[in-house]
């Protein structure tokens, strides 16, 4: 150290006599800022102390005089504490250090940034709280803080910045209130403080005096009350963002005298009343989203009159007219209206005058027929009608609108014939006509949707055959035509799907035989052609399709034996009943749990109910097929028995001996030794045994506790997985991810230390007769959490992390019921370009949690772990684990939409949860199914999801812990 420090006072003296001194000073200053971080990308390679000047180093911009005014580090992977040194630089202006992993607190000497206008420190790993002194730095013009992990208050001496512009600080975890100082800072023109966890409070009056401010974004801060007067006062208005609050009252009519606003956001909050009456003076008005409040009455004529591009007003409880004049809009292109009361007709115009993109008007009371002109301009891309009272024809004009990608008409009442170009439009994915009263064929021009994926036309009155040209549908997932009059015979080109997971063709005048080549079908997952008019024998090579899991093909008239490769088939649901089959059932489903599979089969036989007798014959060659089998099985378990000894007294003498505790690796700051861990490491402490290893509890000297697991000691798998786990959780830092402390690798022994979470896994606590410790407030608490750990997986790690085993039993909780995920043994580390798909080698996951599209490409990214996060949600929600055998087959998403249209949400409802909380219930099963969409397209990301939760959490009670301890419903970090 001493010798160090010599040098680089010979080096300060030596630039003293140097004729461009200060430069150089300033090339030492910033020196000093490289050796105090951390580079692994060799971002500051080229600053060196060769150069004379540091003008042209990377992220350094010099003004005519040669003195650093600019230093940008944007997405250099640097880490390591705020480098202060910079701050001695002398003219320096603007420090951009975005998108790094910055890990400490900002220090209060931040203040000797004397003449700094810009600063920009969003996107890293800051925490502590915001320095009081930074308001002594009188020449900021911008400041951002966003996505940091900032605790505390805005401090008070915040309001004494006089010429203050922008101030983002979203999605940190301050949790304070919004301070009325702000209101003082009359300079501002942006201020943006959402996604903060803030103590409830009232929206402060005093931000009515910011005159020039023209964004205010106040999104999810847990502000409570009405919306104050004093924002009248806020003229220069363009985009007002309220939403996801617990703001009450009706909209205010001080809205309508905001003239220059160009946006406003108001969802997710308690309004009520009616909207205002005044929307004429908004002439600048361009996107207005009310939606998900409680308002009632009609859409007013005058908003609609507006030069609106798009209009949100769904999840709300309005009725009356869709006001004809919102068609004259020349600039709309998003109309989402579902989820109302609204009744009457689509305006006839709607689409004729604007170049139209989305319309969503479900789950309404609208009638009359589907308007001309929706497709006019040519960009029509989502039509979603479901539920409602439609009726008439498609318009021609649909068949033209090459488009459209997504369209929904299911529930209405629609008929005639569907235009033939309708079928064959190019760019559809999913094509949804359920539940109508559609006649006609099913066009053969159907060649032509090629990107089509999902095709559902059950329960209309369509007749004819079924064109061998939906053969040629590569990318087709799901095909459901069930309950119509579709004749002659399957046609042998649907074998050539290979991407195809469901055929329900079933309750129709099919007549023919199953084609061959089915066993081509790879991806199929549920085979149901029941009630038709089939005959032949059942192909053998049906026992040969890999994945299938649900076989019905009940009420035909196939004929022959049951095919004994049924019995390599993993089916939940298997159904031959009512056909004309003979002989003996295979020996794996002669089973009274199978009775009903097999009824009405004259001459099918086996030791079931209801079937005829074996013959005597077949009786003896049976019990001694019986004897063999108990003979076999019990040399085999002695074999096992000795193996499991040999190995049990290996190990023990290995334990005896000890660990030698060599290549720790720890990455917080620990209170004990690793000596002291091998110590605890006894069966006695043993909690849980995995596929991977043992999990011990641990009881250090100074009281603390940790969970220790231990690896088995057998396969290039555990040391795959030993890798993954600490690369990936080594690096995370987050509230809802569980903590790992260290970890040992001496190659004989894999040991990872965790913090100890009290309360175990949500799946035993959900499924092993503790679920009355889980309320509904409780639950929604653990979902959030989750939600909450995974989007920061998704969202905030570079690059970003796929769980890919999101399951129950991963979810493990703490002393308060809070949610952490943990096991990352199988996760990805997504290295593709903008976090795109990558294919795997091999399917990892849990069965009943796996995403259809992961089983059939191993192609995984986030969307996996969306529709294993769904599926969590259904668990909560019903009880039931994902593979329930009462599901017949079905999975738990299935089985809950089939439910929910037959019997309501009585049947779905775990039994355990109380009633008072069926309205919130309700909304938490509408966004597990969302995640559970059998298209990863229509999954929303984990931060959408995150805000839908945040959005359900703000209209719940307060949430109450075991011990009365009160937490805000949506008292979280936010990490979106």
């Amino acid at each position: 150290m001493a010798s160090a420090f010599i040098l680089l006072l010979l080096f300060t003296v030596s630039l003293c006599f140097h004729p461009n001194f200060a430069i150089n000073q300033e090339s030492l200053y910033l020196l000093r800022v490289k050796d105090s971080l951390s580079d692994p990308a060799g971002s500051l390679n080229n600053w060196s102390d060769r150069d004379a000047t540091p003008c042209n180093w990377t992220g350094i911009v010099c003004d005519n005089r040669n003195s650093v005014i600019s230093v940008n580090l944007t997405g250099a992977s640097l880490s390591g504490p705020f480098p202060m040194f910079v701050c001695r630089l002398p003219s320096l202006s603007m420090i951009s250090l975005s998108n790094n992993s910055i890990n400490s607190s900002l220090p209060v000497t931040i203040s000797s940034c004397r003449n700094l206008t810009y600063l920009d420190l969003s996107d890293n790993l800051f925490v502590g709280t915001i320095p009081y002194s930074l308001a002594d730095i009188h020449s900021l013009r911008y400041i951002n803080f966003e996505a940091n992990n900032f605790s505390g208050e805005i401090p008070e001496s915040f309001g004494n910045f006089q010429l203050l512009e922008t101030f983002k600080i979203n999605e940190n975890l301050l949790n304070g209130t919004v301070p009325a100082a702000l209101g003082r800072i009359t300079s501002l023109k942006s201020l943006e403080l959402a996604y903060n966890p803030f103590s409830p409070g009232r929206l402060p009056p005093e931000l009515g005096n910011l005159t020039n401010l023209e964004v205010l974004w106040l999104s999810h801060c847990h502000l409570e009350g009405p919306i104050p007067e004093s924002f009248v006062g806020l003229s220069r208005i363009k985009n007002l963002d309220l939403s996801g609050n617990r703001l009450t009252g009706p909209i205010p009519s001080l809205i309508c005298k905001l003239k220059s606003v160009v946006q406003i956001e108001l969802y997710a909050n308690l309004f009520t009343g009616k909207l205002p009456a005044g929307w004429s003076n908004l002439t600048e008005l361009r996107r207005f989203d009310a939606a998900m409040n409680n308002l009632t009455g009609t859409i007013p004529d005058e908003l609609c009159e507006l030069p609106l591009e798009w209009l949100n007003l769904y999840e709300n409880q309005l009725n009356g007219q869709i006001p004809e004049s919102i068609a004259k809009s020349p600039n709309l292109y998003d109309l989402r209206l579902f989820g109302n009361q609204l009744s009457g007709s689509l305006p006839s115009e709607l689409g004729k005058n604007s170049a139209l993109q989305t319309l969503d008007v479900s789950h309404n009371n609208l009638s009359g027929v589907i308007p001309e002109h929706l497709c006019q301009r040519g960009v029509l891309e989502e039509l979603v009608l479901i539920y409602n009272s439609f009726s008439g024809n498609i318009p021609e004009s649909l068949g033209k609108c090459r488009s459209l990608m997504r369209i929904r008409m299911r529930g209405n009442q629609l008929s005639g014939e569907i235009p033939a170009d309708f079928w064959g439009l190019p760019h559809v994915y999913l094509l949804d006509l359920d539940s109508n009263a559609f006649s006609g064929n099913i066009s053969n021009k159907i060649f032509g949707a090629r990107n089509l994926s999902t095709l559902s036309v059950s329960e209309n009155m369509l007749s004819g055959s079924i064109p061998r040209e939906t053969g040629s549908l590569e990318n087709l997932v799901e095909f459901s035509a069930h309950d119509n009059h579709l004749g002659g015979e399957i046609p042998s080109s649907l074998v050539h799907l290979g991407q195809l997971g469901k055929l329900d063709l079933s309750n129709n005048h099919l007549s023919g035989e199953i084609p061959r080549g089915v066993k081509d079908l790879k991806q199929l997952n549920e085979l149901n052609l029941a009630n038709n008019r089939l005959y032949g024998e059942i192909p053998d090579e049906i026992g040969s399709m890999p994945v299938l899991n649900y076989l019905d093909l009940s009420r035909n008239t196939f004929s022959g034996s049951i095919p004994r490769s049924l019995q390599n088939l993993k089916l939940n649901m298997l159904n031959l009943s009512n056909n004309q089959l003979s002989g003996e059932v295979p020996p794996l489903f002669a089973k009274e749990v199978y009775r009903d599979s097999f009824l009405g089969n004259p001459g099918l036989c086996g030791d079931i109910a209801g079937l005829c007798n074996p013959t005597g014959e077949n009786r003896s060659r049976a019990f001694l097929w019986v004897l063999r089998s108990i003979f076999v099985i019990a040399g085999i378990v002695f074999l096992v028995g000795v193996v499991c000894f040999v190995w049990k007294y290996k190990n023990a003498k290995k334990m005896n001996k000890g660990v030698i505790m060599t290549k720790w690796t720890s990455f917080h700051k620990l209170g004990f030794s690793e000596f002291e861990i091998n110590e605890c490491l006894k069966e006695a402490n043993v909690i849980g045994r995995g596929a991977s290893g043992k999990v011990y509890k641990v009881v250090l000297s100074n009281g603390e506790i940790v969970a220790v697991k231990k690896l088995w000691e057998r396969s290039d798998k555990i040391e795959d997985e030993f890798e993954i786990e600490v690369e990936t959780l080594g690096k995370v830092r987050h509230k809802n991810i569980v903590k790992l402390w260290c970890s040992c690798n001496t190659g004989s022994c894999k040991l990872l230390v965790y913090e100890y979470m009290p309360n175990g896994s949500l799946g035993d606590l959900l499924h092993i007769n503790k679920s009355k410790l889980l309320n509904w407030r409780t639950r929604f608490k653990i979902v959030l959490d989750a939600a909450e750990g995974l989007s920061y997986l998704h969202h905030d790690c570079v690059p970003s992390i796929v769980h890919r085993d999101v399951k129950s039993n991963n979810i493990l909780l703490d002393e308060n019921f809070g949610a952490k995920i943990s096991d990352f043994g199988v996760a990805k580390i997504l290295k593709t370009v903008n976090q795109g798909v990558e294919s795997m080698s091999v399917i990892v996951g849990s069965r009943g949690y796996i995403a259809p599209e992961y089983a059939y490409t191993l192609r995984v990214n986030e969307k996996s772990d969306i529709y294993s996060f769904g599926i969590v949600i259904l668990e909560l929600v019903t009880g039931r684990t994902p593979t329930d055998p009462d599901f017949g087959g079905k999975d738990l998403a299935t089985w809950v939409c089939m439910t929910l249209d037959k019997e309501g949400i009585d049947h779905v409802m775990d039994p355990s949860l109380d009633s008072e909380f069926k309205e919130q219930i309700c909304r938490l099963l509408d966004i597990g199914l969302l995640c559970t969409s059998s298209l990863p397209i229509n999954r929303p990301s984990m931060r959408t999801v995150v805000k839908m939760l945040q959005a359900l959490a703000n209209n719940m009670p307060n949430v109450v812990d075991k011990d009365g301890k009160t937490f805000p419903s949506c008292d979280q970090e936010s990490m979106v």
